[in-house]
């Protein structure tokens, strides 16, 4: 495996086969490397990019408690198969300084995550768009788990004619259901049971879509454990608990049919957690 830490240490795209590229910001977990294995599946050629991006980031703070654990990334990449780990300097990313040109994310950044975190999806697709002409991959394999950033990807892939294809792969969870992200490092015992309150919420939206329930009951469903549990633990606040349009990100209305992303996001203990789940909406009778 080689580690590069300029562009000009990348390799050529291989003449036959397909490059696939992961893009994380370090501190794998199973969730990162479950990525990795199916971009091992369907490329000849595996890149992983680790890079803690800035741009993203509102809160100084929140950027440097992020974890930075590069030579443990490594073995762990070493060990799935990686070719090559593409770890850039902040200063190679942004030679002198912020960028002058960034991507606005449009009306997807101003709802939901990008409503609580204002311009985090602009430094998102910045640095993901900066990152795919950097690597040049077939394919860019991303986790289900940040559905808005999907969905955000993918928009702009789309309206500005990026060529490569964009793969999500479901969410990896714990035994007890809670979805693996970088930050569960920072909750202690009584943060996760209440942390797992996300997921239940999850569940029971999903179970209430399986039974016909209409769209607005489909989320009263699932508010209805996050309050029960809201009541219980004084350390979980929720930020919001939201049926999303896939293509848009935007919440659906009320009387919504089809598929649609449930969102929760909240905060536990001082620690900032999403999740979501994908369901279908068919309310038993005719549309009103």
């Amino acid at each position: 495996m080689r580690l590069a830490t300029t562009a000009a240490e990348l390799p050529e795209r291989p003449r036959d086969g397909t490059r696939a590229v992961v893009m994380t910001m370090g501190a794998l977990h199973e969730g990162h490397l479950t990525l990795v294995r199916r971009a091992r599946e369907i490329g000849t050629q595996v890149i992983v990019t680790i890079f803690v991006n800035p741009l993203q980031f509102n809160d100084p703070g929140d950027l440097d408690r992020y974890p930075r654990t590069l030579e443990a990334d490594c073995a762990l990449l070493e060990a799935e198969g990686v070719d090559v780990v593409f770890a850039p300097s902040v200063d190679e990313m942004y030679p002198g300084g912020d960028p002058v040109v960034t991507v606005s994310a449009g009306a997807i950044g101003d709802v939901f995550e990008g409503e609580h975190r204002p311009g985090h999806f602009d430094g998102v697709l910045t640095v993901v768009l900066k990152l795919l002409h950097l690597t040049s991959p077939d394919v860019a394999i991303f986790g289900a788990k940040d559905a808005q950033q999907v969905i955000a990807v993918r928009t702009m892939v789309r309206d500005l004619a990026v060529p490569v294809r964009i793969e999500a792969v479901p969410t990896v969870r714990d035994p007890d259901g809670l979805a693996l992200s970088s930050r569960n490092v920072h909750l202690g015992s009584d943060d996760r049971e209440s942390a797992l309150s996300l997921s239940r919420a999850l569940a029971a939206a999903e179970a209430a879509a399986r039974n016909g329930a209409s769209a607005a009951d489909v989320i009263r469903s699932g508010l209805d454990v996050l309050t029960s549990a809201a009541r219980a633990s004084a350390g979980l606040a929720v930020d919001y608990f939201s049926a999303l349009d896939p293509r848009t990100a935007h919440e659906v209305a009320a009387d919504h049919r089809g598929e649609a992303v449930i969102a929760v996001a909240a905060t536990v203990g001082g620690t900032r957690l999403i999740d979501n789940t994908t369901v279908l909406i068919e309310p038993e009778g005719p549309p009103s």
